[in-house]
């Protein structure tokens, strides 16, 4: 029987495959979904996200561990799982706006519920994601408080002093396609500072244990002050 013999190339490449695999499991990368809230999870909660045994779910940890995609922290007795960086954030991000198809959720009044939520207003890492990410940030540049290049302008500084945020160096934005509505929401350090503004006025709150967040009353006043509202949902 003739073996075919591995091919071998002059010039050594990266192993992607190694690391598409990694993710290649739906269990794997619903714990991905679950980390792309920007909290750090322990295996048990990940393991409950997914929908399989703690057992299963720290063999899955470890598979994506191995390809350096999440880290594990020891802290007491838990051991918490995060991302291994903003590099990996932005391919399992990337993955996501690709993706021609979502993966199957239950048919049943809470997955509707919690996958409209999602769409409406979620946190992608760590920052503003869902239809208020995108509608934020396209009244942001409508008013000129970001420019071209997703950078606070001179105009945009003033306002978010106004919220209590002053940098000594200011954070660069970027433009971060959402993987659900397929246009783009603030992005990079910028836009983690202000998702993390966001969540210490509680200008916008967490929803269970999702990535799903809303509008506060508070948040819209906030809102419409800087003229950045129209008729957001708020919360009840």
């Amino acid at each position: 029987m003739n073996m075919r013999r591995p091919a071998y190339r002059d010039e050594s490449l990266p192993d992607i495959a190694r690391v598409t695999a990694a993710l290649a499991h739906p269990s794997r990368t619903a714990m991905c979904s679950a980390l792309m809230d920007g909290r750090a999870w322990t295996v048990g909660e990940l393991s409950s996200y997914a929908g399989i045994t703690r057992s299963t779910g720290s063999e899955h940890v470890n598979a994506l561990a191995g390809a350096g995609l999440v880290r594990k922290i020891r802290q007491g007795r838990h051991t918490y799982v995060v991302f291994s960086g903003d590099d990996v954030v932005r391919i399992v991000e990337g993955l996501g706006v690709i993706a021609a198809t979502q993966s199957p959720s239950a048919r049943s009044l809470r997955a509707w519920t919690q996958n409209h939520n999602l769409r409406e207003a979620r946190t992608c890492y760590r920052h503003l994601a869902g239809r208020l990410g995108v509608r934020l940030a396209d009244r942001m540049r409508a008013r000129g408080y970001l420019d071209g290049a997703w950078q606070l302008s001179p105009r945009g500084r003033k306002l978010v002093a106004s919220w209590g945020l002053t940098f000594e160096v200011v954070p660069r934005g970027e433009a971060c396609m959402d993987s659900i509505e397929r246009r783009f929401h603030l992005g990079g350090k910028l836009g983690a500072a202000l998702t993390e503004l966001y969540l210490e006025h509680r200008w916008i709150v967490r929803k269970g244990q999702t990535r799903a967040v809303e509008l506060t009353e508070s948040g819209e006043k906030a809102l419409e002050g800087a003229s950045l509202a129209e008729r957001w949902t708020t919360a009840r």
